[in-house]
């Protein structure tokens, strides 16, 4: 369709699910931004994995439980949660809304859920803060000038944001071919409001030198900079993008409050492992010490509860909020949280749980 339909203002009988806001999103994107929105890394193999993961996974529910009662509350650094989900930071979302992240920060605070705010943002972090009705959680991406990610934290903190998210798994970006056969670009208006006081990095590249090595790795995110960043900052501090139980141990090391497992939606480096598939050695490495977030391929309650049966704390969401986003705004954000809560309050009663706590390994069929 060479013309995106408006927003829905109400939302029809058979958008039921996450599955249905991706069908309905495809006539309320342009293409430039199903471009970058929907396509993925190289191949889109960790993409795919991310979704095919849960299906791996079978449920072992226990009947005749007394579940009357029982909720799907949690706290977790700062924010007090009607549902383990969050939205995830994705960035320009002015792509698929005109009003963009704060539709989405207005939706999450509405139905309980939050948002983690990007630093790529197409709305500033002040001004979605003033929408939202809750706490939120600020995803940093660490600038060549540090002086200006200092101000960005600082930034986060007087705004009221609660905790720091530093995405680790994107230093530079992945190869996204799809992105490149539609020409993907910025339209005019979309831009990263958080940045644009910032002077554009512009390498100084002698002959023979990598663009990649020796120009955007050069202020790429290094253990030495989590201390860096402790400093300016009482904030809690999770790491985004962490697949290696290597990794996950040293962040314990060096003071990490959480973790999030993602492969960054199969966006940055194509062929790694599903994020739900490195969940369980992330849990078995860290044993507890630190709460573990999930982020990836979520598509239905049931995907949330073997989640957290495999040591998860919360998950988050990406693409499917921001088609529900581009379908309907606020009130299709919101109403896709409705329906994963709806979902996973569900899977739960027929499982045999009347709160998280009683969801854990044992609720999964051996494999």
């Amino acid at each position: 369709m060479s013309e995106r339909l408006p927003p829905l203002s109400d939302i029809p009988a058979d958008l039921v699910c996450a599955a249905d806001y991706q069908r309905y999103a495809a006539q309320h994107m342009s293409a430039n931004a199903r471009a970058y929105i929907d396509t993925a890394a190289a191949d889109g193999l960790s993409h795919a994995a991310n979704l095919a993961a849960y299906a791996r996974w079978q449920l072992a529910p226990r009947v005749l439980a007394d579940v009357a009662g029982g909720h799907c509350r949690l706290s977790l650094f700062g924010l007090e949660l009607s549902h383990p989900l969050l939205l995830a930071p994705v960035a320009y979302q002015k792509l698929v809304h005109a009003d963009g992240e704060r539709a989405a920060a207005y939706a999450a605070s509405q139905l309980g859920s939050s948002m983690v705010v990007s630093t790529l943002a197409s709305t500033t972090l002040e001004d979605i803060a003033a929408v939202s009705q809750s706490p939120q959680w600020f995803q940093l991406y660490l600038q060549h000038d540090r002086a200006f990610s200092a101000d960005l934290v600082h930034r986060a903190e007087a705004a009221g944001y609660c905790a720091l998210v530093l995405t680790v798994d994107a230093p530079l970006a992945g190869v996204r071919n799809g992105e490149q056969r539609a020409g993907f670009s910025l339209p005019p208006g979309v831009f990263a409001a958080n940045l644009a006081a910032m002077a554009p990095y512009q390498p100084q590249l002698a002959a023979g030198q990598s663009m990649v090595f020796d120009g955007l790795m050069t202020f790429a995110p290094r253990w030495d900079d989590i201390a860096w960043l402790r400093s300016m900052t009482r904030l809690p501090i999770l790491l985004k993008g962490v697949l290696s139980p290597e990794d996950a141990r040293l962040a314990l090391q060096h003071g990490v409050d959480g973790l999030i497992v993602s492969n960054h939606g199969g966006r940055t480096l194509d062929g790694v492992p599903a994020s739900l598939d490195a969940l369980p050695r992330i849990a078995d490495a860290v044993a507890g010490s630190m709460p573990l977030l999930l982020d990836g391929g979520i598509r239905r309650g049931s995907d949330i509860l073997k989640a957290l049966a495999l040591g998860a704390r919360a998950v988050l969401i990406g693409r499917p909020y921001l088609h529900a986003l581009a379908t309907a705004g606020a009130l299709g954000v919101a109403h896709l949280l409705r329906v994963l809560q709806e979902e996973l309050e569900v899977a739960m009663a027929l499982s045999g749980c009347r709160t998280l706590d009683d969801i854990s390994p044992q609720l999964l069929w051996p494999r």
